[in-house]
């Protein structure tokens, strides 16, 4: 097996790690309440057909773990026997279902269903499967993205999933544009900066250019250096507004779709991308060391900046029904992402 045939399934265990830690996490948000109901953990499997359901949940229940079974399928590819990758993810997906359903007895908030089960062990199988047919070629994809496009850098492989990851950032239309790492309501913290409206403007500025610096600079490192890399770059960071806007528009409303476009966020973006024209040319350690330095300050802002005025009005359609699990999700990977990737920069830096 070819050097980047390996990276290509090494990115698959990533993705599939990552993959599972977010479903977890989802299925049983907002860890809180927790009690014992009396019932038995294994009741649920006896219960009958719910009386509350909508045909949204149930493919929700599906489609979640269908990137199980795929990821999985791929991460387990390499195995002499070619059906123990599927039957493996197949039999993962399952356990993993019904072992958060048993914990959800001890959350008010949770209940747990038969239904769900089924659902999550279809959407696994039906991602195991669609992994066994198509994972030869997507694996053949993957490494021929790798040849011509990803550097032959240290760590890509986890490079690439942060990547994947930060694109939950923006969906969050409660948070300022690619805002991240706010630690204060998990620390149950008050902003340390009264509200003021010139400053806030300046602080959500500040956000953005600084995000929008440091994930350019990292998109950088990772794409090979041609004058294609001078494309992708702007390009990752138009998906990611591109993430924003499409977020805002079914969680909110279409009439709310360019909300985050304030003149913060506006002013941000372009200090953020012409610093970014500037540095790109660089040589890849000052490149790294100026992508850690906006990281870090970035983190820092966003935990002194006030709370913004818009929240209230989205967390109105964001908290409710099934976007609870959702809203859970994109709010650890904001808070977690600048943490996770700070050290895979200095990582990287290091292995140089």
């Amino acid at each position: 097996m070819s050097d980047h045939a390996r990276s290509a399934i090494v990115l698959a265990r990533y993705l599939a790690l990552a993959w599972l830690g977010l479903v977890i996490y989802g299925s049983l948000h907002p860890f809180s309440g927790w009690r014992d109901s009396g019932i038995s953990p294994l009741a649920f499997l006896e219960g009958g057909w719910p009386r509350y359901w909508t045909a949204f949940d149930l493919a929700v229940n599906v489609a979640v773990y269908l990137p199980f079974g795929f990821f999985f399928t791929l991460a387990l590819s390499t195995q002499r026997w070619r059906w123990i990758g599927p039957v493996a993810a197949v039999l993962l997906a399952a356990l993993t279902s019904f072992s958060l359903e048993i914990v959800q007895n001890w959350l008010p908030s949770r209940v747990p269903s038969n239904v769900d089960l089924a659902c999550n062990m279809l959407g696994g199988l039906l991602g195991a499967s669609a992994g066994q047919i198509l994972g030869a070629h997507v694996l053949t994809r993957i490494t021929r993205m790798q040849q011509h496009l990803i550097a032959p850098v240290s760590h890509a492989e986890l490079g690439l999933t942060l990547l994947v990851l930060w694109l939950l950032v923006p969906l969050s239309p409660e948070t300022l544009l690619f805002g991240a790492g706010d630690l204060r309501q998990i620390l149950g913290l008050a902003g340390a900066v009264p509200f003021a409206a010139d400053s806030f403007v300046k602080m959500e500025a500040g956000i953005t250019a600084l995000n929008t610096i440091a994930v350019g600079l990292i998109v950088r490192w990772l794409v090979v250096r041609t004058a294609w890399s001078y494309i992708v770059v702007p390009l990752f960071i138009f998906l990611g507004l591109l993430v924003r806007t499409l977020a805002t528009s079914i969680l909110v409303g279409p009439h709310e779709a360019l909300s985050w476009l304030t003149p913060g966020s506006q002013s941000g973006l372009a200090w953020g991308l012409l610093v970014l024209l500037v540095s790109l040319p660089l040589p890849a350690t000052p490149r790294l060391m100026l992508a850690a330095l906006s990281l870090m300050a970035a983190t820092v802002l966003v935990n002194l900046v006030p709370p913004n005025p818009y929240s209230p009005a989205a967390l109105a359609a964001w908290r409710q029904g099934h976007f609870l699990n959702f809203n859970g999700l994109t709010r650890l990977v904001a808070t977690l992402w600048p943490f996770l990737t700070l050290p895979f920069l200095f990582l990287t830096t290091r292995r140089r």
